[in-house]
């Protein structure tokens, strides 16, 4: 596996100012163009489309068949690639994008991956109950981040990835808790994830992003953050 060289990807930005954002843009959306090297066409460019969930950490996780184009090339060439944009809004130019550079992994706890990612895309379950269907986990080299016209940067994983903090264990507690709250229960909202970066309210049935004003990293900072709202 190739490793990240800062002098790859130069920027005059702080090493510090576009990390979160990049998490923030790529967590606010749920598909994403996954790009792989084509083990039938000798490493040829190869796009599919595919849902993804954010972890905790920031690394990304997909839930694939075996059957898949995409999935023999990752296990031919781990090298790939996740590009993903606010498809609802048509200034495709102007608008904030991620671009996720790094390696996809088959990640053989199966049960742990699916508990957070079927809370998410629970019309995936059918899907994951086949045997054919396995988790990867993309985790980042370098993020190609565009908050807009001319706000564009690179950032290396070193900035980007985080490591463990208190809410990763603490969230399926605090899940719990809130859904039986009151003030959620009053909003008509479903709580399915919570991290550093914000948390997902299922309302109508669509999946709602509410991002926090600071890093949260443990359950009592991300209870009050969600019930001042």
């Amino acid at each position: 596996m190739a490793s990240y060289n800062a002098r790859m990807i130069p920027d005059k930005t702080p090493a510090h100012a576009n990390p979160r954002s990049a998490r923030q843009l790529l967590r606010a959306h749920r598909y994403g163009a996954l790009g792989t090297l084509s083990q039938k066409f000798d490493g040829h460019p190869f796009t599919s489309i595919t849902p993804y969930l954010v972890d905790f950490d920031g690394s990304v996780l997909i839930l694939i068949s075996g059957l898949a184009e995409h999935t023999k090339n990752i296990l031919n060439d781990s090298r790939a690639s996740l590009v993903s944009h606010n498809q609802a809004d048509p200034r495709i130019q102007t608008q904030g994008r991620v671009t996720l550079v790094g390696h996809a992994a088959h990640q053989p706890d199966r049960a742990d991956c699916a508990k957070r990612y079927l809370r998410y895309f629970a019309e995936t379950r059918n899907w994951y109950e086949l045997p054919d269907f396995n988790f990867y986990r993309i985790t980042p080299l370098a993020i190609r981040y565009i908050g807009g016209f001319g706000d564009i940067h690179w950032i290396g994983n070193e900035n980007y990835l985080l490591q463990r903090y208190p809410l990763m264990q603490q969230e399926d507690s605090l899940i719990e808790e809130l859904n039986l709250h009151p003030a959620l229960q009053k909003r008509g909202a479903m709580l399915i994830g919570v991290d550093c970066d914000g948390y997902d309210l299922v309302v109508n049935g669509a999946v709602v992003r509410h991002e926090f004003a600071e890093l949260t990293l443990d359950a009592a900072a991300a209870r009050a953050a969600i019930l001042a709202e």
